[in-house]
């Protein structure tokens, strides 16, 4: 998963997911002392609990009251740019994950406490699912009473139709899981033109026996489908509605709220589904009457805008952006203000990837990791608010995370080794003034960054050209094969609590295509091999294989260099409750807000 524009699968997600720490909306100690509330490692350790499935009767509508809240008014959402996607099946960013809460619905979906605690419900199923044969066939039952915006019934064809159009073309940017596990590694050789056609995956790989019932069937036990499935990325597609990319613009809810506008580049306004019925519905609420999106207001203008709380924004929340750095130690050092934050320890690392097709030369690659000023890009994302340095490419919110690893000597230099570097270019025989082309999205942070980048590298040697890609867009044009970048910087979070949803999709050579999240396209026998190995053991047999994957790809591969591991801290209008951190999106808990007064 990605943070902000980050992969989250839980979101999302990437980053996402997704996940990060138990925590609710504001610190206790929110004094005006500019005292240390930024989360720790520790914070994030206590965010690796197994996550539960749970049974019908905890998969019922409707979902607990939040304490103190009242229906009416609507929220104004402030965020910088378009969602990257509003199709379910394209989702695997945060920023449309957090839109697919309010909109979407799944086979299954997360379920959280006041503690954090998450456990897998049923959504549009009444239950987590039922396993048999050992773990390779998974039966679900659709409940009573689901319905789309316009009032048709949700069947399992519909459910059967939105796994058989990820196998299309036309699907290109959302998770993959699924259909790999049903299907193999090149899944899309089994259904090319999905649903599309009239042609169906047969009953003996995907079977609806009746309009409520829809089983898989998997090669090997798929423990984690519960968590899969509850992925935004498999959001329910009405078979009837489906538009194929211009559902991209206009999809259909089936969620507490429905897309009533949509302006590109300026707005969207989502208003009550009055179809959604919340005695199906365990996890989400529909307290007010609807979200209006501004997709203009940059990071700065809206940290502004909620610290001076006035009009408007008192009803106002950052959606995933998060506080300015450059105000952040006033928000931190008011108490009024720090009262209206959320914080949390995400699930993201923030990564330097190389595209391998291009920079071949494992020194080379090298030569850049010790270069860069982690430390300096961790001050331009919020300082100790917004990231801690990253030894690895496993969060500290993974079970297991060895706090220690640091291959490249980042603990001890934190601003990088130039002389290490310029030493290791000369190894490799680079000319000064060779030219590196730097991909970065246009965000206040991607531009900061992007002279913190071009700096480090051109003073060791490099010219280096930096290209501006519209945030809306980014991953999607450096997850083009052919793109014409060398380096560029990405997140990515695990999609449930395991290694395995940071390695497969990330690393794994098998799953190199336009869209996936292989990004350097590393493509390392031995790295596949031990994936495949990993994912038929059990969690602790398979933890020792994940790390050796983690090794080997970091120490003697480089695809891509940890930079820092990812923070997250928001800001809402004093009109808004309920508002907490979510272990689940790594965001504002978007599923429990209401309006003070209405």
């Amino acid at each position: 998963m990605k943070p902000i524009h980050s992969r989250s699968a839980r979101a999302i997600v990437v980053a996402v997911a997704a996940g990060s720490l138990a925590l609710t909306g504001c610190s206790k100690d929110s004094g005006g002392n500019g005292k240390d509330q930024s989360k720790s490692k520790q914070d994030a350790a206590a965010q690796s609990k197994p996550v539960v499935y749970a049974d019908a009767a905890a998969s019922n509508g409707p979902a607990a009251e939040v304490p103190g809240a009242k229906p009416g008014g609507s929220i104004n959402v402030f965020t910088q740019s378009d969602l990257s996607h509003m199709d379910p099946g394209q989702i695997y960013v945060s920023d449309a994950g957090q839109f697919a809460n309010l909109v979407h619905r799944k086979l299954t979906n997360y379920q959280e406490d006041d503690k954090g605690n998450l456990t897998v419900v049923g959504d549009v199923a009444t239950d987590s699912g039922k396993s048999s044969d050992g773990g390779k066939t998974w039966t679900y039952t659709l409940k009573d009473g689901i319905k789309d915006e316009d009032g048709n019934a949700i069947t399992s064809a519909d459910v059967r139709h939105t796994i058989e159009r990820q196998y299309a073309k036309v699907i290109f940017d959302g998770p993959t899981f699924v259909q790999s596990w049903l299907s193999g590694s090149d899944y899309r050789k089994a259904l090319p033109d999905g649903p599309y056609k009239g042609k169906h995956l047969p009953d003996s790989v995907l079977a609806t026996p009746d309009a409520k019932t829809v089983v898989f069937h998997f090669d090997k036990p798929r423990p984690d489908l519960p968590q899969a499935l509850a992925m935004a990325g498999y959001g329910i597609v009405p078979q009837k509605d489906d538009t194929k990319e211009k559902y991209d613009k206009a999809p259909k809810s089936l969620g507490p709220y429905k897309v009533a506008e949509y302006k590109a580049g300026k707005s969207l306004k989502l208003v009550k589904n009055t179809n959604w019925d919340p005695k199906t519905d365990a996890v989400r609420h529909q307290y007010v009457d609807g979200y209006t999106f501004t997709t203009t207001i940059d990071q700065a203008s809206q940290t502004k805008r909620l610290v001076a709380d006035q009009g408007e924004s008192k009803n106002a929340i950052q959606f995933t952006d998060s506080v300015d750095p450059a105000q952040m130690q006033s928000v931190i050092s008011n108490a009024a203000v720090n009262k209206r934050t959320i914080k949390g320890y995400q699930p993201y690392v923030w990564q330097m990837s190389f595209n391998l097709d291009r920079l071949k030369d494992k020194k080379v690659r090298d030569a850049i990791t010790y270069a860069i000023p982690n430390q300096r890009m961790i001050q331009a994302d919020g300082g100790k608010y917004g990231g801690e340095l990253a030894g690895g490419l496993f969060a500290p919110t993974l079970p297991g995370f060895d706090a220690k690893y640091d291959p490249f000597g980042k603990l001890k230099m934190p601003n990088g080794d130039p002389e290490k570097a310029k030493k290791l270019l000369a190894e490799a025989g680079v000319k000064k003034g060779t030219k590196l082309t730097y991909a970065y999205s246009n965000t206040p942070r991607g531009q900061k960054q992007m002279v913190i980048i071009k700096d480090a590298l051109n003073a060791i040697g490099f010219d280096v050209q930096a290209k501006e890609i519209e945030r809306a867009t980014f991953y999607e044009q450096i997850g083009k094969l052919k793109n014409p970048y060398d380096l560029y910087m990405t997140g990515w979070g695990q999609d449930w609590s395991s290694p395995s949803t940071v390695v497969t999709p990330v690393y794994d050579g098998k799953l190199i295509a336009d869209g996936a999240p292989n990004y350097s396209h590393i493509n390392d026998e031995k790295v596949n091999t031990l994936i495949q190995e990993a994912l038929v053991l059990q969690p602790e047999a398979a933890a020792k294989k994940w790390e050796e994957a983690h090794h080997r790809i970091i120490e003697e591969i480089n695809p891509s260099a940890p930079v820092y591991y990812s923070k997250q801290i928001q800001l809402f209008g004093s009109n808004i409750g309920g508002a907490r951190y979510s272990t689940n999106s790594s965001y504002i808990d978007i599923n429990r807000l209401y309006l003070i007064k209405p």
